[in-house]
């Protein structure tokens, strides 16, 4: 691979004699993660199901590597949200995070998912995760992967971290910013990122990446915790972008991090944060500081009003009588003809993007509901009436990913169709046949 000159000196200057290290770590073959999402199944219960040959990365109790001739983006645990594919070393920051039930967390630059989906399941289910990408494009794949992993208590946004710093002061007590960086830790996964690699790119990236922060301190509780990372190696945008934070901030704390499993101590003075270097570990690059803030002032976030149920949503409780075991828990709301459900203590998030507030429920039809394919991927199987369960190696489970018509023996209505007891989408039952709900942009292809 041709690196840029200023690059390669950079890093000699940087690893010393383990620069060759470095450097002939580009010769070996890059590795394949995927992180299993606990909130659909277990590590061992994957792992039991035989389907890829799986060996378990380090730093990441539901991270495994797997052989890069399996196509697991190809299999129809993939579309029952079964597990997300990732970089194994890109699993490190919300691993590193300590996110505890009940806790109100903050994924500010979020897209395309992967941390987002990782700390929803850390959460099980508890606390309220808002998960934000100034993109509004990549936000909408954001969206996308919170709703196939089935998480029910999200709020998906696209804003601009000051912004979200104005209206929820004081509100998170955990925040997790994977800043843009100049990714140089991506060089052996990604060449193409070579090519726009220069001084130019690192002093953009370093002014973002001060802004980011500068936003995240007013957002934090007193006691609340920041995990800051990038994928990149550049002491400007790590250690440097770390010191000034903290110098213009004596309020925040360098908090250390474990150094096993091949996680390296930070430059001098910042030895408590950590980095991740393809030539020390299977996986590619990262860094990692962990800072506590110590105390705090100011406003609070308005939270939301309470749910009011109204004459509108009478058909959803019609819905749950026929389909469901027991009315879901929590704050309904309208917005458009969208039904939501939403958790307690959503702030209020008037004159904010947001593209999805809390789980959405499906739409109001004049006088009936229809079921979101969200609501189809955040249930579990016992909790719905009517369901048609299809093993793995029965083809109706890929013709029905793709949108058509199958055939199937339940009573009429809606249904929940699932592989292997896993949730892939509603249907509804006519005489026998399966009448196709899945959601059109998902479809296998």
């Amino acid at each position: 691979m041709n690196l840029p000159l200023e690059y390669m000196e950079k890093m000699k200057a940087l690893l010393g004699e383990a620069y060759e290290d470095y450097i002939a770590s580009f010769d070996a073959g890059r590795f394949y993660g995927l992180r299993v999402n606990t909130l659909k199944i277990s590590p061992e219960a994957l792992q039991e199901t035989g389907v890829f040959r799986l060996s378990p990365v380090a730093w990441c109790p539901t991270g495994f590597y797997y052989e890069g001739e399996e196509r697991p983006a190809k299999h129809p645990y993939y579309h029952a949200g079964l597990y997300y594919l990732q970089e194994p070393s890109a699993m490190s920051p919300a691993a590193t995070l300590p996110i505890e039930e009940g806790d109100i967390v903050l994924d500010l630059c979020a897209a395309p998912g992967g941390k987002t989906t990782q700390l929803g399941a850390k959460l099980k289910g508890t606390g309220l995760l808002i998960a934000n990408d100034i993109s509004a494009g990549r936000a909408k794949t954001l969206l996308k992967n919170v709703e196939l992993a089935g998480i029910r208590n999200a709020v998906v946004m696209s804003e601009t971290p000051e912004h979200l710093a104005e209206r929820l002061p004081n509100f998170f007590d955990k925040i997790l910013v994977d800043a843009p960086c100049s990714g140089e830790g991506m060089f052996r996964k990604e060449p193409d990122m070579v090519k726009s690699w220069d001084a130019d790119m690192l002093e953009f990236c370093r002014t973002e990446q001060a802004k980011i922060l500068e936003a995240c301190g007013p957002m934090l509780k007193a006691g609340g915790m920041l995990l800051y990372s990038t994928c990149t190696f550049s002491l400007e945008e790590n250690e440097k972008s770390i010191g000034d934070f903290l110098e213009n901030h004596p309020e925040f704390e360098l908090v250390p991090i474990e150094k096993k499993n091949g996680f390296v101590p930070g430059i001098f003075p910042y030895e408590a944060c950590a980095r991740l270097y393809p030539h020390k570990l299977r996986g590619e690059g990262h860094f990692l500081a962990l800072l506590r803030k110590k105390e705090s002032e100011g406003g609070k976030a308005v939270l939301g009003e309470e749910g009011k149920w109204t004459k509108q949503m009478e058909p959803f409780r019609e819905f749950a009588k026929d389909v469901l075991k027991e009315m879901p828990k929590g704050i309904y709301k309208i917005y458009g003809d969208g039904l939501y459900l939403l958790q307690e203590g959503t702030p209020k998030l008037e004159k904010l993007r947001v593209l999805r507030t809390g789980w959405m429920l499906g739409t109001l039809k004049k006088d009936r509901f229809e079921p979101s394919q969200a609501f189809a991927m955040g249930r579990r199987r016992e909790e719905v009436k009517n369901v048609v369960d299809f093993p793995l190696d029965d083809d109706r489970v890929i013709r029905y990913l793709k949108g058509e018509t199958v055939e199937g023996e339940e009573k009429d209505g809606w249904t929940l169709v699932c592989v292997d007891g896993f949730p892939l989408g509603w249907a509804k039952m006519q005489k026998g046949r399966l009448k196709n709900k899945y959601a059109v942009s998902w479809k296998w292809e």
